[in-house]
């Protein structure tokens, strides 16, 4: 029987905001590094500096917590859980070396090759000859990823062979970056699949889709996320376990023959395409604004379940019991978000939206100023989440939500989960 545990989750956007409300409803004790405004209400919450990975290490043994979720992606590939798990204590979260499954899209496809696993035909570019060939061999629409992280806004897809090639460009010269990689363009619907694992074991969550594009009708630049929804009732029955059996597993198992053991939370990005399903990409955490959807649907506690694969006990673990129930998340964004996002004006409505019923408002960019107001700090400021029987009741009681809340210059897209069923 598992005994309720003290964990540090480490990160301040909504993820973690999301999984801080399940792991609390669990009944587990909770401690956030470094939190944000909103989630300071309802845990301590201290500060950190998330790509110190000593530093996260020294927290999580001076507080004396027997589990370490880390939220972000950098901190992961920067070794945060190597020295976690070094100092004696539980991580959720891949090693430094496995963790470049998002690290670097180019190992990623190395992986995938390996293990079979169906994606976008590439071609990893060091120079801009090698671009230009990739470009003019693919055709349009063209698309083109950063190789490492850059934080949901690494990627251009566009018609325009020139800022294709632009963005090509500022990828190779940017600090730390040596490679740029061009893409068939893939087809059809994107699906989002959060999969737990030890890397042996594997349990898949309920799956979602998000909305990259800044603007109603998926126009404008890509952004970190705009919205999600789940479930999908538009997808095939034997969805999730097409993607486990084609995809996670595979490349669990391929890891690990390959002495690079990946635990933690593998997210795969698929395209079901007119030639099948292929991955889009895959990311080492659990994906914004995905989470909010999905955990809002979590009815098992999330604490056992994580700590079972930190510790390389997830076949054991209790079956994960979902809501048949819908949710909705409406991401609100500062005013020029994604470019250059406007800080600091004053939040309002947010605790009176969360008070709605089936509602809850998870909090990102948002801090407290010295005359103690609530602020923007980031692009993405809060999520607002609905849930109801089907997805159009949920995304009614989600813009409700939104509709209490008062940010100036502000916006967010007004067709999240529209004609989704």
């Amino acid at each position: 029987m598992f005994t309720f545990v003290k964990i540090l989750v480490v990160g301040s956007g909504a993820r973690e905001h999301a999984i801080i409300r399940a792991l609390v409803m669990g009944g587990d004790e909770v401690i956030a590094a470094p939190g944000n405004a909103g989630i300071s209400r309802e845990v301590p919450s201290v500060p950190l500096d998330i790509a110190d990975s000593a530093q996260i290490a020294a927290l999580a043994a001076s507080e004396g917590v027997d589990l370490v979720v880390i939220g972000p992606e950098l901190p992961l590939v920067n070794g945060a859980a190597d020295a976690v798990r070094a100092a004696g204590i539980a991580c959720f979260g891949p090693s430094a070396e496995a963790a470049l499954l998002e690290g670097s899209k180019a190992f990623a496809k190395q992986v995938m090759a390996a293990a079979g696993v169906p994606t976008a035909m590439a071609r990893v570019c060091t120079t801009m000859q090698e671009v230009d060939s990739a470009l003019d061999g693919f055709g349009a629409p063209f698309v083109v990823k950063d190789d490492g992280l850059a934080g949901g806004k690494g990627v251009v897809v566009t018609e325009d062979r020139q800022s294709a090639a632009d963005h090509a460009q500022q990828c190779l010269h940017r600090p730390g970056e040596s490679a740029v990689v061009i893409e068939e363009y893939l087809d059809g619907p994107e699906v989002s699949l959060f999969a737990i694992t030890d890397g042996v074991s594997v349990v898949p969550l309920q799956p979602a889709q998000d909305y990259k594009r800044v603007g109603e009708q998926d126009t404008g630049p890509n952004t970190g996320g705009m919205g999600a929804y789940s479930p999908l009732p538009w997808a095939p029955v034997d969805l999730v376990d097409d993607i486990v059996n084609r995809v996670i597993q595979p490349t669990v198992d391929r890891m690990r023959l390959d002495g690079i053991p990946f635990s933690g939370l593998l997210y795969a990005g698929l395209a079901l395409t007119s030639r099948g399903l292929r991955v889009v990409e895959f990311n080492a955490r659990f994906g914004d604004p995905e989470t909010q959807a999905v955990l809002a649907r979590l009815r098992s506690p999330l604490g056992p379940v994580l700590h079972a694969a930190a510790t390389g006990t997830l076949a054991a673990a209790e079956p994960l019991h979902w809501s048949a129930d819908a949710a909705v998340t409406v991401v609100l964004a500062a005013e020029n978000y994604p470019a250059s996002p406007v800080l600091g004006d004053v939040i309002n409505g947010d605790e009176r939206a969360d008070a709605l019923p089936d509602v809850q408002v998870l909090h990102a960019g948002t801090a407290l100023a010295a005359d103690g107001n609530l602020v923007s700090s980031g692009g993405r400021v809060l999520s607002i989440i609905g849930t109801g029987g089907d997805l159009t009741q949920a995304r009614g009681r989600a813009y409700a939500g939104v509709a209490e809340i008062s940010l100036r210059g502000s916006h967010y897209r007004r067709d999240i989960a529209q004609g989704k069923g």
